[in-house]
């Protein structure tokens, strides 16, 4: 039985917690939201500015995104990708985020097959991507490569001062991928059933756990759901989360859904911006956006706690502390998740549009963000990631 389901009380959203090795001044995290500020691969001003922002606005951590193990992992322009270069930003956006009184969490992953930039797109079986480039299928001798650059990526934030790292599993990245009986058709030790999809993330989790050691938290982000035909769903993603479970190298769990391959509204849910994600391309792409964007970006209400139904089926199955992501931007949201038994909570867009929203839910001079998930934030991951009504100039960004 989980921990929580013995108290006579939720705990206070905003009392301090444990991750891990880490002691966390409250439950409320900044989820990762990729912020396109890294020229070159490597920590800008503007970043370390960013995330202060959250930290000094009363976030218990804030995660950098998107971290990726190789300039092969990359999905987008202005990502930072571990590389010696990167490593004094590193440890300059860590010093900066901790004299605010937060935690600093890294999005560590390989995003395979999704992307818009030149690179090679790698994937568990042969494949096309969406704009129609070829995927290549990954050898065994390039798993092995790979799980070796998540343990490089881990030591080097580890080295930085980072009090965790998300290794990401999920969004139709390459890990997910592998998971995913809609990608893997492999043959080989790394497809067919639910355990062989999911060797690759059990030596990821290993390798990175064996290289960090207690050092700091590992957590995972996992899709219960790819949102897509054919692809994972929650009752075979239960049986995943218990297999990492079982490696008892994860501090935590976070939940998500649906991915960047195809149906990326499934993970956003709100106004699909369509027009301002084909403006922010170029070319062939932008062409490319405009005859798929309904199928890419499909429209999906938005609700508060939109994924909490699915999470509570991994609740009731796990001990794992789990977070719980996916429409928190009110205090109700909060309280509603302490309340059914998750650890902690992951605030993404609210934060965007107002970086000392926790602050002001702990002080109770609010009750509830001011988002109005219209996702126009997107798209602005190519300019600087924001929130566009109150920055609509890349001059104003975070």
């Amino acid at each position: 039985m989980h921990a929580q389901d013995e108290r006579a009380r939720p705990p206070d959203p905003f009392g301090s917690a444990r991750l891990g090795p880490v002691l966390l001044r409250n439950r409320v995290l900044k989820a990762a939201t990729f912020e396109g500020m890294s020229p070159g691969g490597v920590v800008s001003d503007s970043l370390i500015d960013f995330h202060r922002r959250i930290a000094a606005g009363g976030a218990a951590m804030t995660t950098v995104s998107y971290i990726a193990v190789s300039r092969d992992g990359r999905g987008a322009p202005n990502e930072i990708h571990i590389h010696d270069a990167a490593a004094d930003g590193l440890a300059r956006i860590a010093t900066a985020v901790h004299a605010e009184g937060a935690g600093i969490s890294a999005q560590l992953g390989h995003a395979g097959a999704v992307g818009t930039i030149r690179k090679r797109y790698l994937g568990p079986s042969p494949a096309r991507t969406i704009a129609g480039t070829r995927v290549h299928p990954v050898s065994v001798a390039e798993i092995d490569e790979v799980v070796g650059q998540f343990a490089a990526g881990a030591r080097m934030l580890a080295g930085a001062g980072f009090d965790a790292v998300e290794l990401h599993f999920g969004h139709h990245y390459l890990i997910s991928a592998f998971l995913s009986p809609r990608w893997n058709k492999r043959t080989d030790d790394y497809g067919g059933s639910t355990e062989h999809r999911a060797r690759l993330a059990r030596r990821v989790l290993r390798a990175v756990r064996d290289e960090v050691g207690a050092a700091i938290a590992v957590t995972a982000k996992l899709n219960m759901a790819d949102g897509v035909r054919g692809g994972l769903e929650p009752a075979e993603s239960v049986q995943i989360a218990r297999i990492l479970e079982a490696e008892q190298a994860l501090d935590a769990l976070e939940l998500s859904g649906g991915g960047s391959q195809l149906n990326q509204m499934y993970m956003f849910r709100g106004d699909p911006p369509r027009r301002e994600f084909a403006a922010a391309l170029h070319g062939p792409q932008r062409l490319g956006f405009r005859l798929a964007g309904p199928v890419l970006f499909r429209r999906y209400p938005y609700e508060e706690c939109y994924f909490l139904p699915m999470a509570r089926q991994f609740r009731a199955a796990l001990a794992l502390p789990l977070i719980l992501l996916g429409g928190i931007s009110t205090l109700a949201s909060i309280r509603q998740a302490m309340a059914e038994g998750f650890d902690f909570v992951a605030m993404g867009r609210a934060l965007l549009r107002e970086p000392d929203l926790v602050a002001r839910l702990q002080a109770g001079t609010s009750t509830e963000g001011t988002c109005i998930h219209c996702n126009r934030c997107v798209p602005s991951i190519y300019t600087g990631t924001r929130c566009v009504l109150d920055h609509p100039d890349p001059a104003g960004a975070c």
